[in-house]
């Protein structure tokens, strides 16, 4: 079924991607379960998709609190995205979004707000052969607060040139969502 856009004078769209654009959280979650088992800890399965969106480093960290754990998060970090940058050429579009990006490519900025690291980013667009679409791409670098703070969204409207208030969100968690409220953005769960 086509996204439905909301009415809006809208002149440039941001998509997140992990879970958005392409259809890899399951992925993620086996890369999660098998770093964390290197290191001795777990990740609920309920908790990895309640944190969806949070950046990787800030989700070691709140594991380290909620559960105790002593974990170095750079280690874990390293870790988690060697096994799912593994994984990448498994990856498939979430269709009916890559098919909007289709559309709207050439008619308005489009660009990538996401809470992953750069090079994964990447990899997965061009996995998914998309990443020539996208006018900007923001990653991790690119912003010191990650979602729900409205950093990712904000940063990605300067680079596209667009007012936030503009600005058309797609995002697939509530702290996304949270993230485009926060920014003054409109947005589309997908």
């Amino acid at each position: 079924m086509p996204l439905q856009l909301p009415a809006g004078d809208f002149r440039a769209f941001i998509f997140d991607c992990d879970g958005t654009l392409a259809d890899n959280m399951p992925l993620h979650f086996s890369a999660w379960t098998r770093a964390m088992e290197d290191f001795g800890g777990s990740y609920p399965e309920e908790l990895f998709y309640e944190w969806g969106g949070v950046p990787t480093g800030d989700i070691v960290r709140r594991l380290n609190a909620k559960f105790g754990l002593s974990l170095d998060v750079d280690e874990v970090v390293d870790r988690k995205e060697h096994y799912y940058r593994e994984s990448i050429p498994q990856v498939e579009p979430m269709h009916d979004v890559v098919a909007l990006v289709r559309e709207y490519h050439g008619k308005v900025p489009l660009a990538v707000a996401s809470g992953g690291h750069r090079d994964l980013v990447e990899r997965t667009l061009v996995a998914l052969g998309i990443r020539d679409l996208f006018d900007a791409v923001v990653a991790a670098e690119d912003y010191d607060r990650g979602k729900p703070h409205p950093d990712p969204f904000l940063k990605a409207a300067e680079q596209l040139r667009a007012e936030p208030r503009h600005c058309l969100v797609f995002e697939d968690t509530e702290t996304g969502v949270q993230a485009a409220r926060a920014a003054g953005m409109a947005w589309v769960l997908v």
